[in-house]
């Protein structure tokens, strides 16, 4: 997965359409997440098309996996999951992922439908973090 430093870096001189497609490379440059994963419990509630994410620990450091059921959707989860990719724990719980997302301006290049689950998918991000930091 790429960093998210190198996206913003490739996105920064895209326009439009293009910034499209790139979100869904994201997506497709997902790691394959098992359909099995694919539950109620993984579920992100609040997107507008159906999300995934599951999180794996190696130690203290965070792994996810994550799916959308919609291209571009599969894209904005891959955002933000490589803000916190392979990161400690205690790094994950205290980074502002919010903030680390600013640069794209989501909210003004897509439609409203297609980024009002992203707060949701940063608190289940952050909570499973705090949840290993704290242990």
């Amino acid at each position: 997965m790429r960093s998210i430093d190198d996206i913003r870096e490739e996105y920064e001189f895209l326009e439009g359409d293009e910034r499209y497609r790139l979100l869904i490379e994201l997506g497709r440059e997902l790691e394959p997440m098992p359909d099995a994963l694919k539950t109620d419990a993984t579920l992100v509630r609040g997107c507008s098309a159906s999300v995934w994410v599951y999180p794996t620990e190696s130690g203290d450091t965070l792994h996810f996996l994550a799916d959308s059921n919609a291209a571009i959707t599969k894209g904005i989860v891959a955002l933000v999951i490589s803000a916190v990719q392979d990161k400690p724990a205690k790094d994950v719980a205290t980074l502002d992922i919010e903030g680390e997302l600013a640069p794209f301006d989501l909210r003004n290049q897509l439609s409203s439908n297609r980024t009002q689950g992203i707060p949701n998918m940063i608190a289940l991000v952050k909570e499973h973090a705090a949840r290993l930091a704290a242990a």
